[in-house]
């Protein structure tokens, strides 16, 4: 296994995994809950994490991001570290709700209609939050062409999204979880 997986893995075990009694976004139940950014808003597993995505994200891609605050610290690392390899990689964040004043819309940052992007999202379960930063960014006209997760929790999150490619770095089971609920 790669050293980047094991050490993202270890992180994610480490700072994110929690045990009890969780109600997920989607109303359900769990005995487990993944808080992934307690793991990758570390700086070392930051870092690890954005060479992960950008070793997996598409050639064609020249924008990144997603629904705030799942998204943003996978989109910021991720464009960052691109542009230090030479990579120009814009990043910006899906509003949850539109602002109504000074330019408005549903997007922040760096985001034009001719961008061919991929949505990121820490830890789906059923895809919600790829969706509606699908539906954002194609309301403003560019092209999603890839979806990605660090983790994804629940296994449904590609075929909602589908026939957009999706990628996860790991799933629930890479971290010894089973289903939600379980």
């Amino acid at each position: 296994m790669d050293r980047r997986l094991s050490t993202l893995i270890e992180a994610l075990q480490r700072y994110a995994v929690l045990r009890g009694e969780f109600t997920l976004k989607s109303g359900e139940r769990s005995t487990w809950f993944i808080d992934t950014k307690r793991a990758i808003c570390r700086p070392m597993v930051l870092l690890t994490t954005a060479e992960l995505v950008l070793d997996v994200l598409d050639p064609s891609v020249t924008a990144i991001g997603g629904l705030t605050m799942g998204a943003d610290p996978i989109a910021f690392a991720t464009a960052t570290l691109a542009q230090a390899r030479g990579r120009p990689l814009k990043a910006f964040s899906v509003r949850k709700e539109p602002k109504d004043y000074g330019q408005g819309g549903a997007i922040a940052g760096a985001l034009d209609p001719d961008d061919h992007v991929c949505v990121v999202e820490d830890t789906p379960t059923r895809g919600v939050s790829l969706l509606r930063a699908i539906e954002a960014v194609s309301h403003l006209g560019a092209t999603v062409v890839q979806a990605l997760a660090v983790v994804d929790r629940g296994g449904q999150a590609a075929d909602r999204i589908a026939p957009i490619p999706f990628v996860s770095l790991l799933t629930a089971d890479d971290l010894g979880l089973g289903e939600p609920g379980t």
